[in-house]
Formats: structure tokens, sequence, C-alpha cells
């Protein structure tokens, strides 16, 4: 019933993509949707020689605005919140060189439960001097190693930066981009092969990533800015995907549906091979184990054929899910599959029983292998309980 599938194959993805968004909210954009998931799995692994796919490699970042038809593909990095220009800083910047900073770009301070009483106007002016020295040595060193874009962390013990040091890094023509969260600091490491820095003693010129463009875009159908990275020393290793949607809630949906998409991707990549779908290979199945359990005796011959109608309840469900008469669809589709014709599926559009492959209703065999697999186990594992013992 499933046929090998060669990840070279692009249109094959597509469609095996386009399969699993047509239950969904966005399905009216998998044209979009579907290229977009296939490309950015098959960038971020070697088809030849991959098993699996580590779906951290793929970010997904959401941005109101626009439509999920704007969505895009990006070959590098994207922040959604847009570079901190209020001290005139830049906005683009060619060749960058990237650091990665931990440290906190602002004067330190006591700790929670002190407190620093300053009554002099003459102490007062030699702590803001000693700040603005403190703060220049630190975006001194920043320059020194020859930083053009700093991303700085959040941090939550004090301000990560303030607006003297923004002032400092926009004289020096440095680009800053801040509210890095924690849970992306691997990401943009491993995207820009930087290392983050968690003290200014460390921060040298091994340190840093590389790009050919680091740029403050606004994005199309909003006022909203983000900055996209792209030409990175190292591409194919991870990349970003752009959703774009008028409001929250087509975000999420999308943003759920892409990750379902890419499953789906990965699935072929663990095990490349495509079954039909509309209930295809479980009538098939059903039917070859029909036939197995007569030429078997006793109790193996009742449990073969309590398998294979078991596997009938899926097309069944199809049907009546569709509002279609099932007991009808699934004895014509069980006439079609025993006169040989095994892509007989449910096409619940046209409300007939057709050829699935025709269609290109196709699904990774991985995806039912293992609900069959799983589902077999479940019930071995329930037939091994002798009794239940309540307890109060």
């Amino acid at each position: 019933v499933s046929r090998p599938v060669d990840l070279a194959c692009r249109e094959d993805l597509v469609n095996a993509v386009t399969t699993c968004l047509s239950s969904k909210v966005v399905s009216q954009n998998s044209d979009t949707i579907s290229p977009i998931s296939v490309d950015a799995v098959l960038s971020v692994i070697d088809a030849d020689t991959a098993t699996n796919v580590d779906l951290n490699d793929i970010k997904i970042v959401k941005q109101i605005g626009g439509t999920i038809d704007d969505t895009e593909l990006v070959n590098g990095l994207v922040f959604d919140k847009g570079a901190k220009k209020t001290a005139g800083g830049p906005t683009h910047v060619k060749d960058a060189k990237i650091g990665l900073i931990q440290f906190c770009l602002s004067a330190p301070k006591s700790d929670m439960e002190n407190n620093v009483v300053v009554s002099d106007y003459a102490a007062m002016d030699r702590i803001l001097r000693e700040e603005r020295k403190y703060i220049l040595g630190l975006c001194k060193k920043i320059k020194k190693a020859g930083c053009t874009v700093v991303l700085i962390q959040k941090s939550i013990l004090r301000d990560a930066y303030n607006d003297l040091s923004l002032h400092f890094l926009a004289k020096m023509g440095i680009m800053v981009i801040t509210d890095i969260e924690r849970n992306d600091i691997d990401f943009i490491s491993r995207s820009l092969n930087c290392m983050p820095v968690a003290h200014v003693d460390s921060f040298t010129a091994d340190k840093l990533g590389s790009a050919e463009l680091c740029n403050e875009v606004t994005m199309p159908g909003g006022t909203q800015r983000v900055v996209k990275v792209t030409g990175v020393a190292n591409p194919g290793r991870t990349c970003t995907i752009l959703v774009r949607g008028t409001n929250k809630l087509t975000l999420d949906e999308a943003d759920r549906s892409i990750h379902d998409a890419l499953c789906v991707v990965r699935s072929l990549v663990k095990k490349r091979f495509l079954i039909s779908g509309g209930g295809v290979a479980e009538t098939e199945l059903a039917l070859k184990l029909s036939k197995w359990a007569k030429e078997q005796t006793g109790m193996k011959a009742y449990c073969v054929r309590a398998y294979a109608e078991a596997l009938e309840i899926v097309p069944f469900t199809l049907a009546e899910n569709a509002g279609l008469n099932p007991i009808n669809i699934v004895t014509e589709l069980r006439k079609q599959h025993a006169e040989g014709n095994t892509d007989a599926g449910i096409n619940v559009r046209r409300n007939c029983i057709t050829n699935m492959s025709e269609e290109n209703v196709i699904q990774p065999l991985l995806v039912n292998t293992s609900a069959i697999t799983l589902a077999t186990e479940c019930v071995c594992m329930i037939l091994k309980i002798d009794d239940v013992v309540p307890v109060r």
C-alpha cells in the first residue's frame, strides 16, 4: 500500500503537508504554509543522511499585521522587536559583528534591602560622574572587541541597559537589540555561531558572530518593526519562520498549524514512505486480515477477524463525520478494494469513493503505523489485567 518517497521530490512533501492542513482553520492558506514548512525542514537537515529532525532548529516568530499569505521563511534570525534608536543608533548594519551579552549596561546597585542616602550635592555629583565613567568603560570594551551589533539579554536584578549606555553605543555606531529572552540564547548562539558573554572582561572578538546584513524593517500591513539578520556565517543549521496574521487568534492558530506541518515532514524524514489517505490503508489492511482469518482456526481466527473489523471503524468514522451514509460508503469501499483498486478512498469533498493518489490525498506511513502499534499495545496491556481492586 505504501510507496517510497524521495526527500528531493519536493512536490510529494508539499502534497503530504497540504493534506495535513486541509482540516485546519488556515487550510485556505495551505499554498503558502506548505512550501514554507517543507523548505524549513529541508534547510536544517542533510536530506541524504538524516534520520530525525530537531524542530528546535526552526523558530517561529509571530507578528501581528498583514495576512497569513505574508508569512515568510528567513534563513537567519528575526527579532520581533525593533532596534533601540532613541539615542540615534543605527538600524542598518552590513557585515555585522554580533555580540550576545548577559551582563547589564547600567550602574551597579546595592542589595535589595540596602539603601544609600546622599545628602551632599558634591557627593551626588561624584556618584553620577562615577556611573558615567563606569558605563563608558563598558561601552568602550564592547567597541574594542569590534562589535557592531549588540544583543542584550533581559535582566530581573537591575536594568539591563539605560539611556546613558544607549547614548554611548549610538555614538560609537553600534546597533542595540534589547529584551533577548533567556530561552532564545541557545538558538541565537547556534544561528550566529557566537558565544554568550556573562562578564565584560570576557568580551573578545572570538566570542562574536557574524552576518552579512542586520536590518530593521517595517512589516507591510502594520506599524510594527522587526530586525532581520541574514547571511549568517554558517547557514543551514537553523532558520526562522516569520508568521503574519490580522489578530492574535489567527496567529496562534497559524502557529499550531505550522508546527503540525513540520511534524508531518519530520515523520517522512524518519520513515520515508507515503500512503494514501481517506481510509485507504485501514480498508486494505482489514480486507487482507479478513482473508487471512479464514485460513486460521480456533481462537486465532476470531482474534484476527475482530482486529480487521476494528480497523474498519476508521473509514466508518470518516464517512460519518463528513455527513455521508457510513454503511453504504464502507460497503462500496470494501467492494472496490476487493476488486483490486487499492487506492480507493473516501472523498469527503465529492461525497463519493475516488482514487486518493490522483487526488493527492497522501500522508506519512509512520503516522498510521504508530497509531495502530500504540492501540494494539494498549489493548494487550488491558487484556493482561485479571482483576481491579478498588482503593478508597
